[in-house]
């Protein structure tokens, strides 16, 4: 268990049933500690795989389940359920793809960076966060992608958000995935920029089950009401009616 940024670790896992069939996308469920408290599992998105043996999830500490998620000491067993959920989808004619990734949205995308650069494809990682000490390090992203930092107070990058440096870049890029908190999406949405690229979105939801029984992740979309688990957690940004 390594804290990469304040409150925010990253954990390596032997689980190589799941390493083997998991897309970039994906998630598991986390049972967060041994009994009943707390009961229910916590959805992470898978953020990496080492071979077929590794993953690893990187989480923020945001309640009881993952303050003790954060406690474990090499060596622990942590139950996972998954791969679970739909994945990003790379179209076979891109070439040149923008990952635009916001705080914790950077999670699911180093996966898809690492994915994109093993099929010979470019990529360009927009990486945002509210000050530099939030930042995901740069020495950990992929070393073939272009990285492109902006940060809301200016101390490390561009000042502001990661939408507002997609005017610069979009032009060049086949698709577009993006991960980050509601405010980005409904920014990007409102800018049009859907209409003009491929635009995948992940979406964070509070789920129960993970599995499409509970319905506790509804969103609306235009095809009506869809669950993040199972129809998600990736959705076309146009779709979702934000």
């Amino acid at each position: 268990m390594t804290e990469l940024m304040p409150g925010t670790y990253l954990v390596w896992l032997r689980a190589p049933e799941i390493a083997r069939t998991a897309q970039p996308g994906q998630f598991v469920m986390v049972r967060c500690a041994d009994g009943y408290e707390p009961l229910m599992r916590r959805p992470l998105s898978i953020h990496r795989t080492a071979g077929q043996e590794q993953v690893a999830l990187l989480f923020e500490v945001v309640g009881r389940g993952t303050s003790l998620l954060s406690q474990h000491q090499e060596g622990d067993s942590v139950d996972l359920l998954g791969p679970l959920g739909n994945g990003f989808r790379l179209e076979p004619a891109s070439q040149n793809v923008l990952l635009v990734a916001g705080g914790m949205g950077v999670a699911p995308l180093v996966f898809l960076a690492d994915r994109v650069l093993d099929q010979g494809r470019a990529a360009v990682f927009l990486v945002g966060a509210s000050t530099v000490s939030s930042l995901y390090p740069r020495s950990l992203l992929p070393s073939g992608v272009r990285v492109v930092c902006a940060t809301d107070d200016g101390s490390e990058g561009r000042e502001g958000t990661v939408t507002q440096c997609l005017d610069n870049v979009t032009g060049e890029v086949d698709q577009i995935f993006a991960c980050g908190p509601l405010s980005m999406y409904q920014s990007m949405a409102g800018e049009g920029w859907s209409k003009h690229k491929s635009i995948q979105v992940s979406l964070e939801a509070v789920m129960g089950c993970g599995l499409g029984a509970c319905y506790g992740c509804t969103v609306r979309t235009k095809r009506g009401l869809q669950q993040v688990c199972r129809d998600g957690p990736v959705f076309d940004l146009n779709d979702v009616l934000w």
